[in-house]
């Protein structure tokens, strides 16, 4: 059986401008993570990637959590049958607070 090939990450434009609210130095890490959790395996479950209840931030169907204590959160979208996954927003947890593009997101 060959294996599924990878899926594409689109990056809706809001979800670049909220890695402006996020250090430099974090960049690269959100990068790299993003290109390891979900070019290949971007809808299966696991510890730190998972489907959310709606409503969700920016009507995405899935989070990954990662980086330091998990603060960073990747909220995003399959389309299967194009081999895609939309980055629809990035944000920060502090506490129990959500961050995304420097403002709080309450839903």
């Amino acid at each position: 059986m060959s294996p599924k090939p990878p899926y594409f990450l689109k990056f809706a434009p809001e979800a670049i401008g909220h890695l402006n609210w996020i250090e430099q130095k974090y960049h690269n890490l959100i990068r790299q993570t993003l290109r390891e959790q979900l070019i290949h395996t971007p809808d299966i479950e696991t510890r730190n990637r998972k489907i959310l209840d709606q409503p969700a931030p920016y009507g995405a169907t899935w989070e990954l959590r990662f980086g330091p204590n998990n603060r960073y959160r990747v909220f995003y979208e399959i389309n299967s049958e194009h081999g895609e996954v939309w980055i629809l927003a990035i944000g920060k947890k502090e506490g129990n607070r959500l961050f995304i593009g420097g403002e709080e997101y309450t839903g």
